[in-house]
């Protein structure tokens, strides 16, 4: 029997997805995440966005397309935010965020007439640990915690994924431990990775002081600027392995509009934590999201996001037009923009991440990189701070760190000349 586990959304998602397939496979089924031809289809769903879901419900034509007696699985985000439009196209199973890992359960004792089988369980209170992932690429990414109480105005996200929880010290370690020699590189992801703790309290430089005695790079997803304490910056400065790239969620450079967005921090507090960062690191990779055209932001407004945006000067932007979620708080609140206004206000701020991103590349000049994979004529990986490299050699270079000089932009990186 062949199984297809497709992922849509986050990181978090895709290491679930991972899990079960690791299940999956220790059953003895043969599991593929390509669509292609199946006897049972996974689809773990996103709903961080209506487009998100959207695709997740397209995703069921899609699988049917290839085989139209296929079972068909549905779970995660969108699911657990609303069943009812999945039932409604007839598949065999549909839970939402917790439990994934019980649908190896379901279809170890599928019948043919199950049809509609509706499982959502109650979101955790403690983090619940699964098996651990199936990790067959250079970079591993952990699970280290789920949730989030932050309660963003536009974020439907902590209604979806529940409170914070963490995951145990002795089960990350126990993980990375058992990654294989090829895994060069260990991402730490969760849906709020700044709020793990140990025991209650702030534990994630302690996390990353053990993981760094594994002699394997160390990566952080998204974090919040909250984390940028002086000594957390001055701790993971102190690390061997520690990779500075910092992702840190901007969303809005004016105070007026992350009050609206329930963010807690101001631009002022948001600079000094980049300060920090500079002061400890060399040429630090920080890249952050922005939303452009949320409820009620003027063009004075919008100005502002821009202008602080060039003082902080990060390194790569990732902008995201406001899309309005049922059941958030913006959505009760504050009426949506027109569409034209944030494609505008998406256009201009792109230029200027274009700018900021080429100005960031020609101020490095020798890098080192992990190659994940080779396309066309070039061994590709990201150097340390997150630049895509693309570097020519003789020799099969994947799956190792190598070091090399910058010679050209090209694409979405550089082109980079290996000299060791």
């Amino acid at each position: 029997m062949k199984i297809c586990i497709l992922t849509l959304g986050c990181k978090v998602n895709k290491y679930e997805s991972d899990a079960l397939m690791n299940n999956l496979l220790e059953k003895g089924y043969e599991v593929s995440e390509e669509l292609e031809r199946a006897d049972i289809y996974v689809i773990n769903t996103c709903a961080v966005t209506a487009e998100a879901e959207k695709k997740s419900r397209q995703m069921i034509a899609k699988c049917r397309k290839l085989n139209n007696f296929s079972k068909i699985f549905i779970c995660g985000c969108a699911s657990e935010h609303n069943s009812k439009q999945f039932i409604e196209k007839d598949v065999t199973y549909v839970s939402g965020v917790a439990g994934k890992l019980k649908i190896t359960e379901f279809i170890d004792n599928l019948s043919t007439e199950t049809k509609n089988l509706k499982n959502i369980l109650p979101l955790p209170k403690q983090y619940e640990d699964n098996l651990f992932a199936k990790q067959s690429r250079t970079r591993a990414y952990i699970k280290i915690q789920d949730g989030c109480d932050n309660f963003c105005s536009y974020c439907i996200i902590p209604y979806l994924r529940g409170r914070s929880r963490s995951r145990e010290l002795s089960s990350i370690l126990e993980e990375a431990q058992k990654l294989d020699d090829n895994i060069k590189e260990i991402v730490l992801t969760g849906i709020n990775v700044t709020d793990y703790k140990i025991n209650g309290e702030k534990g994630l430089l302690k996390l990353l002081q053990e993981l760094d005695k594994l002699g394997k790079r160390l990566r952080l997803s998204s974090m919040e600027e909250s984390l940028m304490t002086e000594e957390f910056v001055q701790g993971i400065s102190k690390l061997k392995n520690f990779c500075p790239h910092f992702h840190l969620s901007l969303q809005s450079g004016c105070d007026e509009t992350l009050k609206r967005m329930n963010r807690h921090y101001t631009t002022k507090q948001f600079k000094e934590s980049v300060d920090l960062i500079r002061k400890f690191f060399s040429l630090p990779g920080i890249t952050t999201d922005v939303i452009v055209g949320f409820p009620n932001e003027t063009e004075e407004e919008f100005n502002k996001t821009y202008e602080f945006i060039k003082a902080v000067n990060f390194s790569q932007l990732h902008i995201f037009p406001y899309s309005q979620r049922q059941g958030t708080a913006a959505s009760k609140l504050y009426k949506d923009l027109p569409h034209y206004i944030k494609q505008e206000r998406f256009n201009r701020l792109n230029e200027l991440n274009n700018l900021l991103k080429k100005q960031f590349i020609e101020e490095n000049k020798n890098v080192e990189v992990l190659v994940e994979e080779k396309i066309g004529d070039y061994y590709v990986g990201y150097s340390k701070n997150y630049i895509r490299c693309y570097i020519s050699s003789n020799q099969d270079i994947v799956n190792q760190v190598v070091k090399a000089v910058i010679e050209k932009t090209y694409q979405d990186g550089v082109i980079c000349q290996k000299y060791e």
